[in-house]
């Protein structure tokens, strides 16, 4: 059966069939249900699982723009850059690991032609939330990305890849890369996804 990722509102992630959800450091945390709920607020004491505290803090999941985003593409010679910046959770890889291609402060902000294609694929595979992509002579790389499951980052969001959809009112990713990042800090903007918020008030899980 097909993974599924519901964020309900105001309150949990609910995840069926769930194949993997690990942390930061590699343990299995997966129980043996098939729907779990996952915190999206910030404030559980038992994370990664949800323990209702959204309800006594008056949690709120709205959004300004609640949307999957759309695409641009930066065309080069010899391969074209996807870049989505609706699910960019500026976890900074490409910016630190090819500043000659992603320029900060520059127009067009992505040049394709900035670095070997080779290079730029690397830097592209360790995109944790799924906002870059590439085509190689017109053929979308299809990536490969393991089980279907979640990867609990330490202080971070939720790292999901493999086939696991996301469902709700106004958002679905299943024509989008197999890999997008969820805020589990509570304090995205850009909600349901991260959108690097936790860096900037502190999130805390050392637990995980």
């Amino acid at each position: 059966m097909s993974s599924v990722i519901e964020p309900k509102e105001n309150g949990p992630y609910l995840v069926k069939n769930l194949s993997s959800l690990t942390n930061s450091k590699g343990t299995d945390l997966l129980p043996q249900k098939e729907v779990i709920a996952l915190c999206r607020c910030g404030k559980s004491n038992n994370k990664p699982f949800c323990d209702g505290t959204h309800d006594k803090i008056g949690f709120s999941s709205a959004t300004d723009n609640p949307s999957a985003g759309e695409w641009q593409d930066y065309v080069g010679n010899k391969i074209t850059i996807h870049d989505n910046r609706h699910l960019c959770a500026h976890a900074g890889k490409c910016t630190d690991g090819l500043s000659s291609v992603w320029r900060m402060g520059k127009e067009p902000w992505i040049n394709a032609d900035g670095a070997d294609a080779e290079a730029i694929i690397a830097v592209i595979k360790q995109c944790p939330s799924g906002a870059l992509s590439y085509s190689i002579d017109g053929e979308h790389a299809n990536e490969e990305t393991g089980n279907d499951g979640i990867v609990v980052a330490r202080d971070g969001p939720y790292h999901v890849t493999g086939e696991v959809a996301i469902k709700g009112p106004s958002i679905h990713l299943d024509d989008k890369p197999r890999r997008y990042a969820l805020c589990r800090c509570g304090g995205s903007k850009n909600k349901p996804f991260c959108d690097g918020t936790h860096w900037h008030i502190g999130f805390k899980d050392e637990k995980n």
